[in-house]
């Protein structure tokens, strides 16, 4: 059979999708066998999230899962099972070595389409040219971390103030509960503090859910940190969204701030970095002024943008806490810390711009919260089962077998939600209500089927209804009710709304049914339901839409079958949206299987920005398709 035949077959199986096809005919021309199927393959890896395809999966045959590698080798067979693949590609005017625009480049062994690969070396540039010390007074710097943090007082929050207060770019990784809010509010204080005069700060993330979380955490901080009123008129009120923040376009890959055009500030806090994708990022970065310095926050061990791109992970992937000499004496003196040492390629110091936060101060050993994400991150899989078994009072697991096993989880879903359907019964104030709704989530991790979001938030909908706490039409199917919590899934300027945020359907003093949303300022604002960008019922959500958030108690729902998705990040994620309270719906063998399956995405960032910065520096890149 011919590879174009194979292909169909491959499509068929839902192993590529016909736009990959249409992608490689085009770039092919069906000419060239060995180019037709690497397009094919890199276009389907960059839906899939990863930025390249490795020339290594692409010549030992690993293209395909396990049980359709019979598939696998006839099309190796069919494109000649080439030796010098390499050579073959570059011959081709659609593939260049970056030197020249093309649809493909080929750089070392990665294949990558064209505006991944200009991403890539656009992030891994200003991480190499912005790897520079800034100048600090050491003994007032010194007092002002004494103060903060206590003059005695040795931890890693302490030790990462000082390192993003010393550099031009910092990268702090923690999970939920190490002090990150904290740390950058501390920083910012000591910052300000330390500034000649008045600095321009943007606090941002990327939903607007995390952005609003972010707001009312660093507003709850500066208050106990009781600053002077000198910190207090630079302190930034408010974190924005980046869309917000570049000015994007609706529904377009344009922004208004760029390179020609470019961002107003001085410093920038980027909050829940690990959600941002390579695209993104790389608008952001070239976005920046030069003068500029930057705070990256995030959790390594986290889910990885929707998108293409592990960025954040890539930039902590030797981080260790390990610092070169000169920086572990220079952080000792500011920090009173003693810190490890270790001998560094003096060219890529990047570890010293890192820092890991490790003590979780919100979950104690007693935690089954804590524990289990621990042993999850770790890959414990009999140790998870220990703490599943009953040991620990806030963590459970609960195998859903038959139909009355799913009849509970919707009536334990129904009593969850009561809450805050009871305030609105009780005529209490949106902002009651908006906070109440918080306290319970339920958390799938598909959209489709008896266990994704969609299925149940329509089965939570009926149950609601069966017992009175929402009133809804079911004969005509009424969209609108009061009670409905909603997720705005487009984010849409002239509203302010953006996605993730979501909002709940109330009466106004009219009897008007609106849909009332807290904002990252702390005000609330109804917006009539026929105003409301994309949006869909959010009694159940995406592990990858939680992301940002946190809840009293969330409970996790995993399908009763193993599928791709389900990976140590998804699970891990879903672990530690749970505050006080954590229920997850799996069977014992799809729990454990997701936990062994830690995914890489592939990637050349990482080598990119651990290489010599000669190297980096001399990659010239073209750009096209501006963002202005």
């Amino acid at each position: 059979m011919i590879l174009s035949e194979l292909l169909y077959i491959a499509q068929k199986k839902g192993l590529l999708h016909p736009l990959d096809l249409h992608f490689a005919r085009a770039i092919s021309r069906e000419e060239e066998p060995l180019l037709m199927l690497s397009a094919a393959l890199v276009s389907r890896n960059t839906r899939e999230g990863h930025v390249c395809l490795l020339l290594d999966k692409l010549n030992s045959k690993i293209f395909f899962s396990d049980i359709h590698q019979d598939l696998a080798q006839m099309i190796w067979i069919s494109v000649g099972a080439p030796e010098n693949i390499k050579d073959i590609l570059l011959a081709h005017s659609s593939v260049s070595d970056g030197r020249l625009v093309a649809p493909l480049v080929l750089d070392k062994e990665r294949l990558y389409l064209y505006r991944m690969w200009f991403n890539e070396v656009v992030i891994a540039k200003f991480i190499q040219e912005k790897n520079s010390s800034c100048y600090i007074d050491e003994q007032k710097t010194r007092k002002i971390l004494d103060r903060y943090f206590g003059r005695n007082v040795c931890n890693f929050q302490k030790i990462s103030v000082a390192v993003a207060l010393t550099r031009k770019i910092a990268i702090i990784s923690g999970g939920p509960g190490t002090g990150k809010t904290t740390t950058v509010t501390k920083f910012l204080a000591s910052f300000i503090e330390l500034s000649s005069k008045p600095q321009s700060i943007k606090v941002v993330s990327p939903t607007g859910k995390s952005a609003l979380k972010l707001s009312e955490a660093l507003g709850n901080a500066i208050k106990e940190l009781k600053a002077s009123d000198h910190i207090l008129r630079s302190f930034p009120r408010e974190a924005v969204t980046l869309h917000r923040l570049l000015d994007i376009i609706p529904n377009s890959h344009y922004c208004r701030f760029c390179a020609e055009n470019p961002l107003k500030i001085d410093v920038l806090v980027i909050d829940e970095a690990s959600m941002i994708d390579l695209a993104m990022m790389s608008r952001l970065i070239t976005a920046l002024p030069h003068h500029a310095r930057v705070l990256f926050l995030g959790d390594r061990n986290q889910l990885a943008s929707i998108e293409a791109g592990s960025v954040f992970s890539d930039f902590c992937y030797h981080a260790e806490n390990y610092y070169s000499f000169a920086r572990a004496e220079q952080l000792a003196r500011l920090t009173g810390c003693k810190l490890s040492k270790q001998i560094a390629n003096q060219n890529n110091l990047i570890g010293d711009m890192i820092c890991v936060l490790t003590k979780n101060y919100r979950f104690k050993r007693s935690s089954g919260i804590g524990q289990l994400a621990l042993a999850v991150n770790n890959g414990q899989v009999q140790h998870t089962e220990k703490i599943l078994n009953g040991k620990f009072s806030d963590v459970c697991r609960i195998a859903i077998r038959c139909k009355t096993d799913y009849q509970k989880l919707l009536e334990s879903c129904s009593e969850g939600y009561s809450a805050y359907l009871s305030l609105i019964h009780a005529g209490a104030k949106p902002y009651q209500v908006l906070t109440a709704f918080r306290c319970f989530q339920v958390l799938c991790a598909v959209h489709n089927g008896l266990f994704g979001a969609i299925e149940l938030n329509k089965y939570i909908e009926n149950m609601l209804h069966q017992v009175g706490l929402i009133r809804k039409d079911l004969s005509v199917m009424q969209e609108w009710y009061i009670g409905r919590p909603v997720m705005i899934m487009s984010n849409d300027q002239d509203m302010q709304l953006f996605n993730g945020e979501v909002g709940i359907a109330m009466e106004d003093c009219d009897r008007e049914i609106k849909v009332w949303f807290l904002l990252s300022n702390g005000n609330i604002a109804a917006v009539k339901t026929c105003f409301l960008p994309l949006h869909d019922t959010a009694f159940a959500m995406t592990i990858h839409k939680s992301q940002g958030s946190e809840f009293d108690h969330a409970v996790v729902i995993l399908p009763n079958q193993i599928i791709p998705i389900l990976t140590r990040q998804l699970v891990y994620t879903a672990i530690t949206r749970a505050k006080k309270k954590l229920t997850i719906y799996s069977k014992k063998l799809i729990f454990e299987s997701a936990v062994r399956a830690c995914v890489s995405r592939q990637s050349g960032l990482r080598d990119r920005i651990f290489a010599s910065s000669q190297d980096i520096m001399n990659h010239k890149v073209t750009k096209v398709d501006g963002d202005c």
